[in-house]
């Protein structure tokens, strides 16, 4: 249970009528582990070698404090005073399944029920990071099932596609449960102060990226994947700049240009159902937030030039994604139950992008614990709304995104994964801030509380 991701962009959830067709969300083997009937309930008698196994699995993590029994209900770990979770496997498949591929096959093992586990799961997944740190990359037949459990396919237009509408056309419904209700952002917000709250962090990092790019009235930008919207019509409410805004996603694309209408915007904001690649035109400003998640480094050379075409002589350019520190296959499990073809970057991996297209990188950030935060928001939220998810959808789909939230909680405060904000422009650009004084002006920190009330609530469709 390594390396697990968050969602980046701005999303979309099916009806109960729906759920059972959509085989993207939930497919049959999903359901059942597999097809051969390996999840069934073992009525199995434990022997001496499942306890082994059990306590060999946990040396391997480095022994947490963590509490697990077999299907005969009997301790088979070490016991240990207040243990941070409790385990109880239901057969040996699980067992085994866990300790041939834990990365591929727990996350449906917990999802189904064949574990239990009662206790705080996103410190137990931090536990578990910190106890196979140092252990590098793992042995040959570790290294062979990670690659195998990863599809690592190209994000072709159509691909890209399927891509986003596997995670982000899950429903408007959904998202709004438990996201922002003032501008949807399904991206890292800003806690400038430590006291705001999460509409009042999303604003605040609205305002940090539009100070970065230090936007003035009358501005053209060009935004590659938009979400809902919330950035372009916050940019034109208050930069009076005039932005095109490019998404895969049809449900978004209609919900923003739905908002924007209702806002009287729609003259400065303009919303299109296309893909990044086919952006035209030039601007003085290009921005993309949780988009290059999905891109695929394979793109990034294109992605540069393309940015380096769009770009006026004296254009900006802002990239914020999920990155990490070193380069790594996506979590299998999250790669083909929560996002598919999406990718987080290192640093190295990045410069790709500016160095086909011959841009200067002026500014980077990471926003690693500001996501924290953030997903700790959205994980309170989501349990607190579990029981109308659970309506729309069903059990084994709130079992899912809460490993997945609180899996990427443990990712972001253990430093498994970062949140980088790249600022760039053309190499002969002159007319760039001599310091970074205007970035973090608290006045504008401050203003998020006035912007709060400002801001027109979304309400989902």
């Amino acid at each position: 249970m390594d390396n697990w991701e968050v969602g980046a962009g701005q999303t979309g959830l099916v009806g109960k009528s729906e759920k059972h067709d959509r085989d993207h969300h939930f497919p049959a083997a999903f359901l059942s582990i597999d097809q051969h009937g390996l999840s069934t309930r073992s009525g199995l008698r434990v022997t001496w070698l499942d306890r082994w196994l059990t306590k060999k699995m946990m040396d391997v993590v480095g022994n947490p404090p963590v509490s697990i029994s077999l299907w005969d209900h009997k301790e088979a770990t070490t016991p240990v005073d207040d243990p941070i979770v409790t385990l109880l496997y239901r057969n040996r498949t699980a067992l085994l399944k866990t300790i041939l591929n834990p990365e591929l096959y727990w996350g449906d093992l917990y999802c189904n029920g064949d574990v239990d586990l009662e206790g705080d799961l996103s410190t137990f997944m931090q536990i578990i990071y910190k106890g196979i740190a140092g252990k590098g990359k793992g042995n040959l037949l570790r290294q062979t099932l990670r690659w195998l459990g990863n599809r690592r396919t190209a994000n072709s237009h159509d691909k890209a596609q399927e891509n986003i509408h596997h995670h982000y056309d899950i429903g408007n419904d959904f998202y709004s449960l438990w996201l922002d209700s003032a501008v949807m952002q399904y991206t890292c917000a800003y806690f400038s102060e430590p006291e705001f709250t999460l509409e009042q962090a999303q604003i605040a990092k609205l305002h940090l990226i539009c100070r970065k790019l230090q936007l003035q009235p009358g501005d053209t930008v060009v935004e590659a994947g938009c979400g809902w919207g919330g950035l372009a019509l916050f940019m034109a409410r208050n930069y009076g700049v005039n932005v095109r805004a490019y998404n895969i996603s049809k449900e978004q694309v209609a919900y923003a240009t739905n908002k924007a209408a209702n806002e009287g915007l729609s003259e400065l904001v303009e919303y299109v159902l296309d893909d990044y690649r086919n952006i035209t035109g030039e601007y003085d400003a290009f921005i993309s937030v949780g988009m290059l998640e999905h891109v695929g480094c394979a793109d990034y050379p294109g992605l540069g030039m393309l940015i380096q075409r769009c770009l006026k002589p004296h254009g900006r350019g802002l990239i914020h994604t999920i990155g990490r520190n070193v380069a790594r296959p996506m979590n299998p499990w999250i790669e083909h139950r929560i996002f598919p073809g999406a990718y987080p970057p290192t640093i190295k991996e990045m410069m790709e992008i500016f160095e086909a297209g011959e841009l200067s990188v002026t500014d980077i950030e990471n926003l690693r614990l500001h996501y924290t935060k953030t997903l700790e928001h959205w994980s309170e939220r989501f349990e607190q709304n579990s029981n109308q998810v659970e309506q729309i959808l069903d059990h084994r789909f709130v079992k899912a995104w809460r490993l997945y939230l609180a899996g990427s909680i443990a990712a972001f405060n253990g430093g498994k994964l970062q949140l980088f904000q790249v600022v760039f422009s053309h190499a002969d650009n002159n007319l760039i801030p001599l310091s970074r004084a205007s970035i973090y002006d608290a006045t504008y920190d401050a203003s998020a509380n006035r912007d709060l009330k400002e801001e027109t609530p979304i309400a989902a469709d």
